[in-house]
């Protein structure tokens, strides 16, 4: 059974197994060290204050994840965001970072956002691909900007527009004040597409 859901805290532990190996075996993160448990399920809870973080069950194990996080802090930047989603090794090449993008990205418009980025430490084909798939287009790369695991590493940036950039934009809405119907609808659907392909 696939199940599209907002993620809790109480998925911190399954979401921080999925995010491990990242962390500790590849510079795709440019974070070093495990986060604490209670300090990772905190990013959840202040996440979803604002923008959605979506996670993939199948057959009652968290098979992915997909969220959105501020560009920058001031309000200037509040119709940007960024996004990240990751998938447990075991469930690669069935089309779940796709579904859960499609998804992020319907909700992230709603909610009024202009603009999101994705930052890829590169080399790093399969993200690249995932991201142009979905319209994102190369606009930067960062040379050297991080170094981890014994080597300095570049980052692309990818920019994907979700609204129009109107001179008079209103605040875009937070989470909360969603219809949950509106994304009940979104999980369904792809729950149904994903099921399909398993």
């Amino acid at each position: 059974m696939v199940e599209l859901r907002m993620a809790t805290v109480s998925d911190a532990r399954e979401i921080l197994d999925i995010y491990a190996p990242y962390i500790l075996d590849s510079a795709f993160t440019f974070e070093n060290e495990l986060p604490p448990l209670e300090q990772f399920a905190g990013r959840i809870e202040t996440c979803t204050k604002k923008f959605p973080w979506i996670v993939c069950e199948i057959d009652g194990t968290i098979a992915g994840y997909v969220y959105a996080s501020p560009h920058r802090d001031r309000d200037a930047y509040q119709w940007t965001c960024e996004c990240s989603v990751y998938v447990h090794s075991g469930f690669h090449g069935k089309g779940l970072a796709r579904e859960l993008y499609s998804i992020l990205f319907s909700m992230l418009k709603v909610q009024g956002l202009r603009s999101v980025y994705a930052g890829i430490t590169l080399p790093n084909e399969p993200s690249v691909r995932l991201h142009e798939s979905c319209g994102f287009e190369w606009f930067v790369t960062y040379d050297n900007v991080g170094y981890k695991l014994g080597s300095w590493h570049k980052v692309g940036w990818w920019r994907l527009q979700l609204n129009d950039f109107d001179l008079q934009p209103s605040p875009p809405l937070k989470l909360p004040d969603l219809d949950p119907g509106l994304y009940q609808t979104l999980f369904t659907q792809a729950a149904r597409r994903i099921g399909e392909r398993l």
